[in-house]
Formats: C-alpha cells, structure tokens, sequence
C-alpha cells in the first residue's frame, strides 16, 4: 500500500472514530451495544479480505465444523468485536461502580495474591473477550496497571485510543519502547498487561494444532525478574453483562530449549482453550499464522 493511500486511510479511521465517539456519548450501556453490534454486522458485509481471512483462520483451527457453522462463528466475531469498540469508545466516563454493575468479577484473590508477593505481576490477556474493560475496572479499583500497545498506524486514531485508555489511570506503554519499562516497573511490584496472541517471529510453537510465530516477550520478562504470571480473560456472556475471571498463575511448561519458551507454550494452551469457550470473541480477522506460513510451515 502505498504511504499516500495509508496516509488517506489513516485520515478515515481517524474521522470514523471521532464520529462514534459522538454517537455513543449519552447512550445507556444497552443502546451502546446494540449500536456496536450494527455496525459489527456491516462490517461483516463490507469486509471483503478480512472476512475471507477470518474464515480461512476459523477453518484451520476447527477442521471438524461444517461450513454453515464457521460462518456463524465468523459473523458472530464481527458482531462482537464491534460490541466492545463501542463499549471502548462509551467507558471513558463510567466509574468502577458502572463497571461492576454490569460485570461480575471472579478470581481476584489470585491477582491480589500475586502483587502481595511482591515481584511484580505480569497479567496475560489476548485480544478476546472485552479487554479494554478489564483494563479500565482493574485501573479504576486502584491497580498499578501498565499496558504494552502496539502505535495505530495513523498518529491521530492512536492519540484517540491512548488517551481513552489512560482515563480511567492505565499508563501505556509503547511496544517499540517497552523492554526496559516493564523491567522496571514488575522491579516496582505493578503489573504489567501483555497480549502475546499475534504474529510475531521470536519462535514458532503450536497454536490450534499448527505452528504460529510468537513474541518470547512475556516469557523473557518472566525468566529475568520472577513475576508472576496471572491470566485474565473478559467475556460477554448477555445483554449488557461481561464475565470477568482472574485465573491461577501460569508456571512454565518444562523442558525448553530457549528461555521464554515453556511459558509462551503455557500461555499458548490457556488461551485456546477459553478461545474454545467463546470462539467467536477472538479477533480470528488478525492473519495469526502469516509468518508460519511465509516460512513454509504450514
């Protein structure tokens, strides 16, 4: 794509943002989602590659479905995650009251065990679910959190993002810059948020049964300061209700022939197995095993 039509596109988004952030500002939380959940289902029509790619994906991972049933899941996907765009863009004014009025929350005796142990904790997630919420209930209830992101491509719709998530007290954390802060915050006894759930190239390890290209970041951090591990996943289970649970520490699967391993594998099976759960709230759009295939290994 050439940098003028990115540059366009980037413009676009930027707009498009600004223009939710206007629809949704006075909605009650049910208008919000049903509203998200409309422009999910033209996503769907309108998404052309991403919609062929997010069937491609669903049908590497489930072999054993029918056709009928992986284009349910795959329009569920679009569906939901244009529920929890909105659900983003409306929680910059809710307080952790609002929040928890419409989530139930399990496991956090695992979370607050972790930071009493003093090493810091790094808090495993996957763009499944409804993230951002997790992020802005665990900021707002006074939880030294940190997020590693990725920059948008586009300078505006990243300031929009970022600032939406520093509201409610999340400092972010940029993935290009990201090694020596979070060393030094887990040093600090905060947490640190990571979603190591999409293409990368540090190693290749099994994902839904076939190899994936995947970041070693959260197992490398582990290896050098002894943080513990807590996963946490946010799903939408009805109308205007989330599910949020804390799970027991990951510990790394033993043995591994490179440092980080055993835990990216760990992580690796904790997460599909809730993605099984709920397949159709994984962002199954993002091309996970691109780089797996460019090396000929799938």
């Amino acid at each position: 794509m050439s940098s003028k039509k990115k540059k366009l596109l980037g413009k676009v988004a930027e707009a498009f943002m600004n223009f939710m952030l206007r629809r949704v500002k006075g909605k009650n939380p049910e208008q919000v989602e049903k509203l998200g959940e409309k422009y999910g289902r033209l996503m769907w029509k309108f998404a052309g590659k991403r919609r062929q790619k997010t069937i491609d994906n669903l049908k590497l991972a489930f072999p054993e479905k029918s056709q009928a049933d992986i284009e349910k899941i795959a329009k569920g996907v679009f569906v939901h995650f244009g529920r929890i765009s909105t659900d983003f863009l409306a929680g910059a004014h809710r307080s952790q009251k609002d929040f928890e009025d419409t989530t139930t929350i399990i496991g956090r005796e695992y979370l607050d065990a972790a930071l009493a142990s003093g090493k810091g904790v790094i808090l495993i997630t996957g763009h499944f679910g409804n993230w951002e919420r997790a992020s802005a209930w665990m900021s707002l209830s006074g939880y030294p959190l940190n997020v590693i992101a990725r920059d948008a491509d586009d300078k505006g719709v990243n300031t929009i993002v970022n600032d939406l998530r520093r509201k409610p007290g999340t400092k972010v954390i940029p993935r290009g810059q990201a090694a020596r802060l979070v060393l030094q915050k887990l040093r600090a006894n905060e947490i640190v948020g990571i979603l190591p759930d999409q293409n990368a190239s540090d190693i290749y390890i099994p994902f839904f049964g076939h190899l994936a290209g995947t970041a070693l970041g959260p197992g490398v951090f582990h290896h050098r300061t002894h943080a513990t591990i807590v996963p946490v996943v946010c799903v939408y289970d009805s109308r205007n209700h989330y599910t949020m649970t804390f799970f027991p520490p990951l510990e790394p699967v033993q043995p591994e022939d490179t440092a980080g391993e055993g835990l990216m594998r760990a992580i690796h099976s904790w997460l599909e197995d809730r993605i099984r759960e709920h397949p159709d709230q994984w962002l199954w759009m993002h091309d996970r095993w691109r780089n797996a295939r460019r090396k000929g290994l799938l």
